[in-house]
């Protein structure tokens, strides 16, 4: 199977999601960072 570089990107921006969510849970950002969690990681799922 060859590289997806959309598929590659949306991983590592899901990824990049997930450490900011940790981070601002850290703060007790509850809302916001399980809201920019559902959004921010549904972009993979789109792309599949």
């Amino acid at each position: 199977m060859k590289d997806n570089l959309i598929a590659n990107k949306t991983f590592d921006f899901s990824l990049m999601i997930i450490k900011l969510f940790i981070e601002l849970k850290k703060e007790n950002e509850f809302i916001v960072s399980k809201q920019l969690l559902r959004c921010g990681t549904s972009i993979g799922t789109n792309v599949e």
